[in-house]
């Protein structure tokens, strides 16, 4: 490959490393799928040179920094990258391709190594992931999984994954359940930029002429917002209507958020936030059976007062096909009736 050919996102799969040179901050708020982060400044550095940049000048800075860069240049190359072979093939970026790429780049290639620089740094892949999103979404053969709360659509989903179905699990990747109870104990979301980066990169690996199975989800799930074209594609997309009766969804519901009573006064703030919905009496009442771990009462009061009567009317505002929808009838939600249950999701799609 020539050296003087722009390296754009869509080449970077024909190399035999990513590695990104930004700051670990940089990094863990989005990076390219697969890339390891050796950075030429951290942090703190970063902002001493910044500040020397302005207050001093352009000369100070550069010196000063450039004495960190071959430091930490100096580390990568004696950790991480020591047992690189010879014929070793990395592409490095930094923010948009400028001096913190440009001098890793330099530093490999003196060693030997054939480094390329993304043209646009990572200011390039993120307008690559955005287009990919607006390019891709509009062409998805979606099949929506939809159901009243309880009725077990993500392990649907995961049951439609191990038998081999093409499946975006936007929860998944948003680390997140998506309803008033969905933050999952110790688990950070991640940042709406990642967020919109595995869903890129979900689309690119999908095959355009099969069906892509997804949950019936709102815009947005959590504190992170699902991507315009791709909701835009949802809602025009069919529907397959889980109906599990009331009983099954509840002791589903017990075993899938039992971790819920682990922590009981985070429950009971958090069901503050339906006060102005149901009452302060209603939600007084749900307060203490969540304060005394009492989770059956508590869920089946939820269920039929507050999910079950917002359900039926989201769906049908939300969804376009909703009155065409294929049902789906579910008398058992254990392992067993869900393995069941996504055969049968793919079986009478095959038959439309």
């Amino acid at each position: 490959m020539s050296h003087h050919r722009p390296i754009r996102p869509q080449d970077r799969h024909g190399f035999d490393a990513l590695i990104d040179a930004r700051t670990p901050a940089e990094f863990a708020e989005d990076h390219i799928p697969g890339a390891i982060n050796c950075p030429v400044l951290n942090d703190e550095e970063r902002a001493i040179v910044g500040t020397l940049y302005v207050q001093h000048s352009a000369f100070e800075a550069r010196r000063v920094g450039g004495g960190m860069v071959a430091a930490n240049l100096a580390r990568h190359l004696a950790g991480p990258l020591a047992d690189r072979p010879p014929e070793w093939r990395p592409l490095v970026y930094c923010w948009r391709g400028g001096m913190r790429s440009g001098s890793m780049v330099q530093w490999l290639r003196l060693v030997g190594w054939d480094a390329q620089q993304l043209a646009g740094g990572y200011k390039a892949f993120r307008r690559h992931v955005i287009a990919q999103i607006e390019a891709l979404a509009p062409r998805l053969a979606l099949r929506v999984i939809a159901g009243a709360t309880g009725s077990a659509k993500t392990r649907v989903l995961h049951a439609l994954a191990d038998q081999g179905a093409q499946v975006l699990d936007l929860e998944g990747l948003a680390r997140h359940k998506g309803s008033l109870l969905g933050a999952l104990p110790g688990v950070e979301q991640p940042s709406q930029k990642h967020f919109e980066t595995q869903i890129a990169t979900a689309l690119e690996g999908f095959d355009l002429e099969r069906p892509v199975y997804v949950e019936g989800e709102s815009a947005r799930i959590g504190r992170l917002s699902v991507p315009v074209p791709l909701v835009q594609r949802l809602r025009a997309a069919p529907c397959i209507e889980i109906e599990a009766p009331p009983g099954e969804r509840l002791a589903y519901l017990l075993r899938d958020y039992a971790y819920l009573g682990d922590d009981r006064p985070a429950l009971a703030e958090r069901l503050a936030q339906l006060t102005e919905l149901h009452g302060r009496a209603t939600v007084q009442r749900w307060q203490a059976w969540a304060q005394a771990g009492e989770l059956a009462p508590l869920f089946e009061e939820l269920m039929r007062l507050h999910y079950d009567p917002h359900y039926s009317r989201s769906q049908q505002r939300n969804f376009r096909h909703w009155d065409e929808r294929r049902r789906l009838a579910a008398a058992d939600l254990s392992p067993r009736g869900i393995e069941a249950l996504a055969r049968a999701v793919q079986q009478g799609c095959a038959n439309r």
